[in-house]
């Protein structure tokens, strides 16, 4: 045989053997799947329910226009402290300072008509004494007139003129009561017309003192919303009057914030609470829950529940206020906040990545343990262990979702069914089901979706080093 066929037969030998090695190595990497993992470790966890709002002073007031009237001054500006009583603003009160005067005249007239009112009743009083007096004389004489006629010791004429005179005393004596009874009723109206008098004046000083408006409490004025010139109107019904200020006391702030119906029941009042505010970047104030809503408020419209008639679908809030324990001194109400409320905290616990919890169905683990037994002629692995539990469903048991893990176990990933406690920043607890040290897939959020219970898997935690670098 010649030279250069041995040499051509030796090559084809030789990519036919390539060929074979090559599918040989494709047909065992069919199933392979490159995972990264990590270890199952003992930390320290902390639950948090973040929730963003608004600054707010714990006591604050808005003042609101109580007459008509234009404003002549302005007593006090923005930033300024005031204290309860003090003078904010005036508006013109010729007017009312004038129904005011006008009232305490007639005022005083109607004291005066009271005082002559309650002199002629004394006077009436003291005409009906007299009166009484002169009938019981008048009286007594002519009792014994009567006694003197019948002994014939006196005239008939003298008789009937004591008898007249006793009569015209007892006339007196009506006539008396009727003038005490007629000057009793003139006091008395005189006296309800001074009340009214009295009344009238107190609403006109009422509408004068509210042409002068004084803080109702000790605070900041954070906000002026009119100038001098301007026009101040009352409220009407339901419409309130003309806003003008609003003093806030500073001196207790807090973070009203709203929290997401999702996370509600783990806030509880008395929580530690870490505060930042937007305005104040680098720096995290300390706070505590001091108020947890109990009336969820629409997201998008800020009603509550309550006020609307139809029922929705739409994402909830529940207010929750913080109460900051050293609030800023160049803090401001209305200032952007965000609160980081702990509901939780625990240390040394088993704990994994979030990402690495993965939920399969009752049915997947099914199937990965029949596959597992035909491959292995019977042989179920450790699939079973898996898919052992009693459905807890009340419908379909295949379709029974299972939360676990998967851990590498002679190369192959086992799904692990475990039980969570509580959630940190970027891990989960474990209460049920991990060992510490043992090694659970962590990634790639690809592969822990497609993974199947019992597939082979080829370690490559340097994968994501690769992307980022790739992608920088």
């Amino acid at each position: 045989m010649k030279k250069w066929k041995k040499i051509l037969l030796l090559v084809g030998g030789l990519a036919v053997i390539a060929i074979v090695v090559a599918v040989s190595i494709k047909q065992a990497n069919k199933d392979l799947v490159v995972v990264q993992t990590g270890k199952v470790g003992k930390q320290d966890l902390t639950s948090l329910v973040t929730a963003s709002g608004e600054i707010k002073p714990k006591t604050y007031t808005n003042v609101l226009g109580e007459g008509f009237g234009k404003i002549t001054e302005l007593a006090v500006k923005e930033g300024d402290h005031v204290k309860r009583g003090d003078v904010l603003l005036k508006l013109e009160s010729i007017q009312p300072a004038a129904d005011v005067e006008a009232q305490r005249a007639s005022q005083s007239a109607s004291e005066s008509a009271v005082k002559s009112a309650e002199a002629s009743y004394r006077s009436a009083q003291a005409e009906l004494t007299r009166a009484k007096a002169d009938y019981d004389r008048a009286k007594f004489d002519w009792e014994r007139a009567k006694q003197l006629y019948e002994n014939e010791l006196i005239s008939k004429q003298e008789y009937d003129a004591r008898r007249a005179a006793g009569e015209s005393a007892a006339a007196a004596v009506d006539a008396a009561s009727a003038r005490v009874a007629q000057t009793r009723s003139e006091l008395e109206r005189s006296r309800s017309t001074s009340q009214q008098m009295s009344a009238v004046l107190t609403r006109a000083r009422d509408v004068l003192r509210k042409t002068t408006y004084t803080a109702p409490i000790d605070g900041v004025v954070t906000y002026i919303a009119v100038r001098v010139g301007e026009n101040v109107v009352m409220g009407i019904q339901n419409a309130p009057g003309s806003y003008l200020m609003t003093i806030s006391d500073m001196s207790t702030v807090t973070a009203e914030v709203k929290v997401d119906e999702t996370d509600i029941v783990n806030v509880k009042m008395g929580l530690e609470c870490d505060v930042t505010i937007d305005a104040i970047p680098g720096k995290v104030f300390k706070g505590k829950v001091t108020e947890v809503g109990t009336q969820a408020v629409l997201r998008t419209s800020g009603l509550a529940t309550s006020q609307t008639t139809t029922g929705t679908q739409e994402a909830k809030d529940f207010k929750v206020v913080v109460t900051l324990l050293e609030p800023p001194a160049n803090i401001r109400p209305g200032l952007s906040t965000t609160a980081k409320i702990k509901t939780a905290e625990k240390k040394g616990v088993l704990a994994i990545p979030m990402q690495a919890l993965a939920v399969r169905t009752r049915k997947d683990l099914d199937d990965a343990e029949k596959a597992a037994a035909g491959k292995k002629g019977g042989e179920s692995g450790n699939v079973t262990l898996a898919a052992s539990k009693a459905s807890a469903s009340g419908t379909d048991p295949k379709k029974e979702e299972i939360q676990g893990v998967f851990v590498v176990r002679d190369k192959k990933a086992v799904f692990v069914p475990v039980k969570t406690g509580i959630t940190g920043v970027t891990d989960i607890e474990v209460t049920e089901g991990l060992k510490e040290g043992e090694e659970i897939v962590t990634g790639s959020y690809r592969a822990l979706r497609t993974l199947k219970p019992g597939a082979p898997v080829k370690v490559d935690n340097k994968a994501p080093a690769k992307e980022e670098n790739a992608s920088s």
